[in-house]
């Protein structure tokens, strides 16, 4: 699995002009799952995104984690961190996990992630959705768990 995780000011998704999913402070996380990806790898990205320490404290320092400062976390499915564009000019997308696949281990993410008491708001699997993130820093980090 793979994540793209940044810090946000505020976060938020909309589907069909209507929004479907937002937060303020915390991280927006945009999570592609690939193929082979298991159960474990869903638990050990969401107790990472849990416990990062991307947050300042009273000294400016990054040492406080999502669950240290109450934020919450916006998780959009995004299929598109699996593109292979080492070839040609359009990116293939084989190493992607299947949709079915692929919203179970999105979903355990984001059960496991609310499991360390983070709210959780989540994008609409498969849907196309337009998402505004606030990056506050820019802080953004790549996570992965095979990498």
């Amino acid at each position: 699995m793979r994540a793209v995780i940044q810090r946000v000011t505020r976060a938020s998704v909309r589907v069909d002009g209507e929004t479907i999913a937002q937060t303020d402070k915390g991280v927006a996380v945009l999570l592609g799952v690939g193929r082979g990806d298991a159960p474990e790898d869903a638990c050990y990205l969401a107790e990472k995104t849990a416990n990062l320490r991307i947050f300042e404290d009273s000294e400016g320092k990054l040492n406080l984690s999502l669950q240290d400062v109450g934020g919450g976390a916006l998780v959009v499915s995004q299929f598109t961190l699996y593109g292979d564009c080492r070839k040609g000019r359009r990116p293939g997308f084989s190493e992607a996990a299947s949709g079915p696949e692929a919203v179970t281990l999105y979903e355990l993410y984001c059960e496991h992630l609310a499991g360390f008491g983070i709210t959780v708001s989540r994008g609409r699997f498969g849907a196309h959705m337009l998402v505004e993130i606030h990056n506050d820093g820019p802080v953004t980090l790549l996570l992965g768990s095979g990498l």
